[in-house]
């Protein structure tokens, strides 16, 4: 029996309806259809978020305008961002490299120039300035510099630390001074030399050259101490044979011009040479000329070689003080320190009279109890830090000066010294030494004194 063609037909499978039966069925064809919808959605996600950013679509309308303009092409307008339906659009932060170039910026912005930058006035401070005067000099304005530096040390003082250590002291010292430059080969040389003929003293004395102070036996050593003094005995002793050999020569000429002592006798001319070698020589027994050592100038150094950073600066510093500030100090006789000590009393006559009489009253003179500050510029009354603040003063306005200090430091005693009835025994060691009210008290002593006190105050120690 045979059937009809249309119902083999409807009998028949279609090849294509049972394999896609089949697959959609199966596991392996859902994982297909996950991987399709799957990368569908991550090809969408990928166009967004790489979506040109705004900056980026701006630098794309710069070049599109600019290459528009050269090439007279139409305007292209930008490219819409495109963003998944299924997520919104990500906006990314910017980074470096959506900044845009100094190159491609516009005209108008570059040609702006800039306003220049306000000048700032700065103030120095003091040691700023006694910095820069130390570095660059004067400028040629040397007596405005000098007037400026004094006016700093009086006002506002040398930066120091506790130890009285400043960097700036002993140039400032050497400024005030007018000291000259030294090459070190010198000093050595005088060291070489051995001992000088004043060694001996020098020894005797250098060993209690501030015993009592710490700070100065931690700093300066003795051999230090007697290597300075033993040079500046030598160069003292060298400018004393020059004067010998230059008043020989002197004498000798005069003789041989001289009509008298031509046709003179010999005792005549022994005479007379004997006379100018008795006042030439001599000057450690009180002649005018200045010794080469005497008691007195251990202490007078030692500030020197504390405040210095070397031998050398300390060396040329003390020579000029002592050869051209206070010479009549170091003769002989120390003439100039008893005119110094007469000062004393006389000043504070004028000062405070009433604590000059009491004091003369129980017979303590200035010659008693000042004979030591007037020879070392009160270098001897410790502290030393207190010591080198003072002498800063000394230098800037004077040495002479220091007579008005002692009578300073008797007027901060003034109460205790009229109340006590032997006040000697208060003045045989000064308190300790107060810089800045004893320099307060000295500059108001100034004031009071007549000109032809304060004429004598300056001549003092020549």
């Amino acid at each position: 029996m045979t059937s009809s063609p249309a119902k083999q037909a409807s009998n028949v499978p279609s090849p294509t309806s049972s394999n896609t039966a089949q697959h959609l069925s199966s596991p392996r064809s859902t994982r297909g259809l996950r991987k399709l919808q799957s990368a569908h959605q991550l090809s969408s996600n990928y166009a967004a978020l790489n979506a040109p950013s705004l900056i980026s679509q701006q630098r794309q309308q710069q070049r599109n305008a600019s290459s528009s303009q050269h090439q007279g092409l139409p305007h292209i307008p930008p490219i819409p961002p495109q963003h998944s339906p299924n997520k919104p659009a990500h906006h990314r932060t910017r980074s470096n490299s959506d900044a845009v170039p100094t190159n491609k910026l516009s005209t108008d912005v570059m040609t702006t120039r800039p306003p220049p930058p306000r000048r700032q006035i700065t103030f120095q401070s003091p040691k700023d300035q006694l910095k820069s005067l130390i570095s660059h000099g004067t400028k040629g304005d040397v007596r405005g510099s000098l007037r400026r530096l004094r006016h700093l040390i009086l006002e506002d003082g040398l930066e120091a630390d506790n130890d009285g250590m400043s960097q700036l002291r002993i140039y400032i010292w050497l400024i005030l001074l007018n000291a000259p430059t030294l090459s070190t080969d010198t000093y050595l040389s005088l060291i070489h030399r051995g001992p000088s003929p004043a060694y001996a003293k020098i020894r005797n004395d250098t060993f209690r050259t501030l015993a009592t102070d710490p700070l100065f036996k931690r700093r300066v050593s003795e051999a230090s101490l007697i290597r300075l003094l033993n040079a500046i005995a030598w160069k003292l002793h060298d400018a004393k044979n020059a004067h010998v050999e230059s008043n020989r020569l002197t004498n000798a000429a005069t003789e041989l011009g001289s009509p008298e002592l031509q046709h003179a006798s010999p005792i005549v001319k022994h005479a007379q040479t004997t006379s100018t070698t008795t006042a030439t020589e001599g000057s450690e027994a009180g002649g005018s000329e200045p010794g080469i050592y005497v008691q007195g100038m251990n202490v007078l150094c030692a500030p020197f070689l504390y405040a210095a950073r070397s031998e050398a600066e300390a060396f040329v510093a003390f020579h000029r003080f002592i050869t051209m500030s206070c010479p009549g100090y170091v003769r002989g006789a120390m003439d100039g320190v008893h005119r110094g000590v007469a000062l004393v009393d006389k000043c504070l006559a004028i000062v405070d009279q009433k604590l000059s009489t009491h004091l003369i009253s129980k017979g303590m003179k200035a010659e008693v109890y000042a004979f030591a500050s007037v020879l070392t510029m009160c270098a001897c009354t410790p502290p030393l830090p207190e010591v080198l603040q003072l002498w800063d003063f000394l230098f800037a306005y004077g040495p002479h000066l220091n007579v008005l200090c002692i009578c300073a430091q008797l007027m901060l005693m003034r109460d205790r010294l009229l109340a006590s009835p032997s006040p000697g025994n208060m003045l045989r060691n000064f308190p300790q030494l107060q810089a800045k009210k004893v320099i307060e008290a000295a500059v108001n002593c100034v004031r009071k004194i007549p000109n032809e006190i304060y004429e004598q105050l300056v001549h003092h120690m020549e």
